[in-house]
């Protein structure tokens, strides 16, 4: 019987977070964090990657316990020991990465059609039926591409960065204005921008659902989420210190394309960070549907879900059926779905999971030991992380009624 093919090393590991993680988010959200933050949106970041450390850090310690597809819902089991609950939680980690690609897939049909004029629903036929076609060549391909177009999107922000270098002259008389103060005002910015900035750490729970296709996966999935959240963090924080120093932050909230518009400051030219945002939205879009369809292997070879979606072709050693109804769903969704509306939604699936991750590996941590091969965190992390998970999803059910 064809298995999974163990073929992802730890720097493919770690691209392949970074481009989930880093995705289109940063090349839109800056303007948005600016708006909130003001001078305030660095140490929202701060704040913001501690939040999401928390959980991260979960994810990797479950990881090294039970290395094995269907990430978040085999922890859910294990911890809450409720094969419903596993089911429902892996179901809506494949909800939320189908509404994503789609999201991500609209997205990208409607810049192609700013910047080309093509028809937007052909578009959307083509993209889709085309990431579907990588993801099922083989886990090797897929995460290759990946990988290459997470190098150019990280190319971009260093692109960025190296253009706004001198900004950072200015950091020693100007560190003031970016340190909060114990004012209500000061605090509420930081505050109301770590929750916006939350959701660009998003991502790091999708490399657990390719950890049957890790090499020394006990070793390098916990190591590569650790370092995709170090990584991310770090040029988030640059990228967001050289565009306030450099550009008011009304002026980047006024901004569709803050990034451009901050590469533009420096050079008078704004074409290329646009063409590499385009890259990294189909990027995202791609590592979502590999992940949803892992998940439906992962829940299928352990009796969850019907044995046809566990089939492995002997060739590709992908699962191809599971590939296929991916993205089959994908289409549909792109088709008839609003780009706001399904990313309000994949924000809320994903902290529902986070709240059920954190709170499964807190049960397992006080009735189970540290297996002595794998990573392991104080028992206050998951705490913590399953009480910061339930606020963002009260604040946006309370938001949303």
């Amino acid at each position: 019987m064809a298995t999974l093919k163990r073929s992802l090393s730890l720097p493919l590991l770690v691209l392949y977070g970074l481009g989930t993680t880093i995705g289109a988010g940063i090349y839109a959200l800056l303007g948005e964090l600016a708006g909130v933050s003001g001078y305030m949106a660095p140490a929202s970041f701060l704040v913001a990657s501690f939040m999401a450390a928390l959980t991260a850090a979960s994810f990797a310690e479950l990881s090294g316990r039970f290395p094995h597809c269907a990430g978040a819902a085999l922890y859910v089991k294990e911890g809450l020991n409720s094969e419903r609950l596993s089911i429902l939680v892996g179901l809506l980690v494949v909800a939320a990465g189908l509404v994503s690609a789609a999201a991500l897939t609209i997205a990208f049909a409607g810049y192609l059609h700013d910047l080309f004029e093509l028809n937007k629903l052909t578009t959307i036929i083509a993209v889709s039926l085309l990431l579907g076609g990588t993801a099922a060549w083989g886990i090797t391909q897929s995460v290759f591409i990946a990988a290459l177009v997470t190098v150019i999107e990280i190319g971009g922000l260093l692109l960025v960065i190296a253009v706004s270098h001198s900004s950072f002259n200015e950091l020693p008389s100007r560190i003031g204005e970016l340190i909060p103060s114990l004012e209500s005002a000061s605090l509420g910015a930081v505050y109301s921008g770590a929750l916006l900035a939350f959701y660009a750490f998003i991502g790091f729970e999708d490399m657990v659902d390719v950890a049957e296709e890790v090499k020394e996966v006990k070793r390098n999935l916990p190591t590569a989420i650790l370092l995709t959240l170090g990584i991310t963090t770090l040029l988030y924080m640059v990228i967001m210190v050289a565009a306030v120093l450099s550009i008011h932050p009304s002026q980047l909230a006024a901004s569709e394309a803050p990034l451009a518009y901050l590469y533009e400051h420096y050079t008078g030219d704004k074409g290329i960070i646009g063409v590499i945002g385009l890259f990294a939205i189909i990027n995202g879009a791609l590592i979502q549907m590999i992940m949803a369809s892992r998940v439906l292997y992962g829940l299928s070879s352990r009796n969850l879900l019907p044995a046809l979606l566990s089939k492995i072709h002997p060739r590709t050693r992908t699962p191809l059926v599971a590939t296929f109804l991916v993205t089959v769903v994908v289409l549909m969704l792109a088709v008839t779905g609003k780009l706001t509306t399904l990313a309000e939604l994949t924000s809320l699936i994903i902290l529902v999971v986070f709240a059920l991750v954190n709170l499964s590996l807190l049960r397992i941590k006080r009735r189970t030991p540290v297996p002595s091969d794998s990573i392991s965190f104080p028992i206050w992390v998951p705490a913590l992380g399953f009480l910061v998970c339930s606020g963002f999803v009260l604040s946006q059910l309370v938001a949303l009624f």
